[in-house]
């Protein structure tokens, strides 16, 4: 007796229209409905699935996804030399998000999964992957996840006290001298704190750098890691920087490391840490 109602309503309630997601590779994947089913190779891509609210849609992922720690009980499925295309396959995505930089996207389309390739490297890139994601999970505004990063950052910058602005930072974001650069969204938070990078736009986002570039550039003040941190100061010609001579270097722990390096939904957090090293290292 219910079979008609129930068919009734089938008919009123509309399944949710297909979408078609032209990503930074430039492909074009058309999804027929929300993923219910979803790898996430990026860790930063990871945590906006999960900021979003579908973190429980996530089926594996990548061996550096940590956050949140949920995610750490899921399919660990390698890093970018060696992802596990035979084990992404068994899980049976409906969707696969990662980098335009990853090696395995073609092999995962002939195996016919759905892939799209998102590379955020700076601020605009942030926001406008959020959107991406947003439509391929179907999330109305996702865009409120990019207000408040901006709030955030705004904060942060707020509390960087004036003794503090045009400081000349160096943020060495890995060992071999990769620094981040001017128009990476590591510098683009420098910038918005009110700091100077010493490494231009020119020199792209995040360039390797030769040691005696960074004697010239004297920093104020030096950002690291804390496995890079070792051994700073007896680098060749090192000991002659400002930064060092005044003891003006900042060493992050790995979780803050972490948290600094993912253009994603903790950029607003990222931007407190950094605000916080500005402030300390002013005094």
């Amino acid at each position: 007796m219910f079979k008609p109602l129930l068919w009734l309503l089938a008919v009123a309630l509309p399944a949710a229209a297909a979408v078609e997601i032209k990503d930074d590779g430039g492909a074009t994947t058309r999804l027929e409905a929300p993923p219910q089913r979803i790898v996430s190779l990026l860790p930063s891509l990871t945590e906006t699935v999960c900021e979003l609210g579908a973190c429980a849609r996530l089926v594996g992922v990548d061996r550096y996804s940590n956050f949140p720690a949920s995610v750490n009980a899921l399919p660990k499925l390698g890093g970018m030399d060696d992802t596990n295309v035979e084990l992404i396959a068994a899980l049976k995505p409906d969707v696969v998000l990662l980098a335009v930089s990853s090696r395995v996207s073609e092999r995962l389309r002939a195996l016919g999964l759905k892939v799209v390739a998102l590379e955020p490297r700076s601020y605009k890139d942030v926001q406008r992957v959020l959107g991406l994601v947003g439509q391929v999970l179907n999330v109305p505004d996702a865009q409120r996840v990019w207000r408040h990063i901006e709030a955030g950052v705004a904060a942060a910058a707020s509390s960087v006290p004036p003794a503090a602005h045009g400081m000349r930072v160096f943020y060495e974001v890995s060992s071999g001298l990769w620094g981040a650069g001017e128009s990476s969204f590591m510098g683009e938070t420098l910038t918005r704190l009110g700091a100077v990078n010493i490494i231009p736009a020119a020199l792209g986002p995040f360039p390797k750098l030769n040691p005696e570039y960074v004697v010239k550039a004297n920093p104020a003040l030096i950002m690291i890691g804390a496995r890079g941190a070792q051994g700073l100061a007896e680098r060749p010609g090192w000991d002659r920087i400002d930064a060092i001579r005044r003891g003006r270097v900042c060493v992050f722990s790995a979780d803050e490391g972490d948290v600094l390096s993912r253009p994603g939904p903790r950029m607003a957090e990222a931007a407190q840490i950094m605000a916080r090293c500005l402030r300390e290292k002013a005094r």
